[in-house]
């Protein structure tokens, strides 16, 4: 019987690679989210219960995280000493899409240079083992794929033209 905590991912890794952040300076903890340089939303399918959207906006913000130097701030402590983690100090705006609506945010996205683009295909949600995903992913071509979310970060007048007119997720 084989282990499955050690057995090795029936798919090659993608490697991460840090396409975009902010440089130290551009750190501004004492400004509007609004100067920031880069704008980032993440555009959840409406047609999700709410805790799968949930599901899909929390795994979509901590893939984006890893992807965005300089996106998370340092936490700070309260007024009884207790430590708080940093939290994404240019903000974070989540949208919701129709999954056709959705589905079109993500190619228009991936068709620019300009910005970063981080996808939950539905299909995450079906399993709850990581390798299983992965291979199941692998069968998919790309334009079949549905998604449950997808994070767009780039200049603001890029993400603007990628997602104007999207309500508020509520």
């Amino acid at each position: 019987m084989t282990d499955t905590r050690t057995a090795p991912s029936p798919v090659r890794p993608v490697a991460q690679e840090q396409l975009f952040g902010f440089a130290p300076e551009e750190v501004r903890l004492d400004e509007p989210t609004r100067a920031a340089r880069l704008k980032w939303v993440v555009v959840v399918d409406g047609s999700l219960p709410p805790g799968r959207a949930a599901n899909a906006a929390a795994c979509v913000a901590a893939a984006t995280s890893r992807q965005v130097t300089g996106l998370v701030a340092d936490g700070g402590l309260d007024a009884d000493g207790s430590p708080h983690a940093g939290l994404p100090w240019a903000g974070c705006t989540v949208l919701t899409a129709d999954p056709a609506t959705l589905r079109s945010v993500h190619d228009r996205a991936r068709r620019r240079d300009d910005v970063l683009v981080v996808d939950m295909p539905l299909l995450a949600q079906e399993t709850r083992v990581y390798a299983e995903f992965l291979a199941r992913l692998a069968q998919v071509p790309g334009d079949e794929i549905s998604y449950a979310a997808v994070g767009v970060v780039g200049p603001r007048r890029s993400v603007d033209r990628i997602v104007g007119g999207l309500p508020l997720l509520t």
